[in-house]
């Protein structure tokens, strides 16, 4: 078995991840956030990365693409959203873990920072025994969502209906008499109408809108490697709810929503994810991913009231560990918590 750092003289830099984001959209259960074109997205939140990238004979066979970030002039953190990716057979993920690890460990060395320690995000729902020396990491701000709801594609749509709550079912069906229509929009004017209603749905929930350019860059991005969208549903010309889709592999994601109060009668939201569900469905993709849920243990969570909306659809509950942290020097991580939480 081989590792090699996507720094690498080689391949050329246009073909450094094909391989990578190949066996990605090969497995099953691995995500977008390890894709090679979200880490270049990335880099305008203010990340670099780097791969840890294992191969046998050649052929990838697990690994991970590493974010890093500096939080002052002299030190740094690494962070692995939904990943280290690692095969289904314990053995061999056993050793493709530590020798990830190993590939990590190796480029913290030659870093110009002090690596205080690395975040990992892994999609496993109950940590594998051969893990060891890392602690469950503390809310600061650099976490995806480790509770999801997932719809199955797969049975046909009145089957998909029939396994939504009645509430769910009984919106849909409001929002198609009162003439409610699904249109896909990634033009600029597309991204704009997105970004209102998304920022007016931010100022009514209270928590911390993304700015424009963001998903100006987003859109961008997903449209030029054909990985999404962005839908609007419209009542008599007036978009009234949106929401960006990532496909991936195997699933589609709910990656961010916007709607307005005004039209809330409409039930528009309703009719917006199942017309999703539908052209999901409809090219080959087998799961709805609604993305980030209230955990079921947590009544006060913020993310309540979305959930809500979220349940009515039916899906089944994917849970994934705590966010892990390897802590490489405990001075430097001790003033990471403290800039964190001051």
């Amino acid at each position: 078995m081989s590792k090699r750092s996507a720094a690498s003289p080689s391949p050329p830099a246009e073909d450094r991840w094909g391989a990578w984001d190949a066996f990605l959209e090969a497995t099953p259960d691995a995500a977008f956030l390890q894709s090679s074109w979200w880490a270049d997205f990335r880099t305008v939140t203010g990340f670099e990365h780097f791969g840890a990238v294992l191969r046998s004979e050649g052929v990838v066979v697990g690994g991970a693409l590493v974010l890093r970030r500096s939080y002052d002039r002299k030190r740094c953190f690494y962070y692995i959203p939904d990943g280290p990716v690692m095969p289904p057979d314990e053995e061999a993920a056993s050793q493709i873990f530590a020798a990830t690890l190993q590939a990590i460990d190796e480029h913290r060395r030659t870093d110009p920072q002090t690596v205080s320690h690395l975040r990992i995000e892994p999609r496993w729902a109950a940590t594998p025994g051969y893990v060891s020396g890392f602690r469950t990491a503390p809310s600061d701000g650099y976490h995806e969502p480790r509770h999801s709801l997932w719809i199955d594609l797969r049975p046909s749509e009145q089957e998909i209906l029939a396994q939504m709550k009645p509430k769910g079912r009984y919106n849909i069906r409001v929002a198609q008499r009162h003439g409610v229509t699904v249109v896909e929009d990634t033009s600029q004017r597309g991204v704009a109408d997105f970004i209102d209603l998304y920022e007016e749905t931010a100022s009514r929930q209270d928590f911390g809108a993304k700015p424009p350019d963001y998903f100006e860059d987003l859109v961008a991005l997903l449209t030029s490697v054909g990985r999404g969208s962005v839908l609007f549903a419209e009542h008599e010309g007036t978009r009234i709810a949106g929401a960006i889709i990532v496909t991936f592999g195997r699933r589609a994601t709910y990656f961010f929503g916007g709607s307005l109060t005004t039209h809330r009668h409409l039930m528009a939201p309703y009719l917006l994810h199942f017309e999703i569900m539908r052209r999901c469905k409809a090219t080959g993709h087998e799961w709805y991913d609604l993305w980030g849920v209230a955990p079921k243990d947590a009544p006060d969570h913020p993310w309540q009231n979305i959930t809500r909306f979220k349940r009515q659809f039916g899906g089944v509950d994917v849970d994934f560990i705590p966010a892990l942290d390897y802590v490489y020097d405990r001075a430097a991580y001790d003033r990471y918590l403290a800039m964190k939480n001051p």
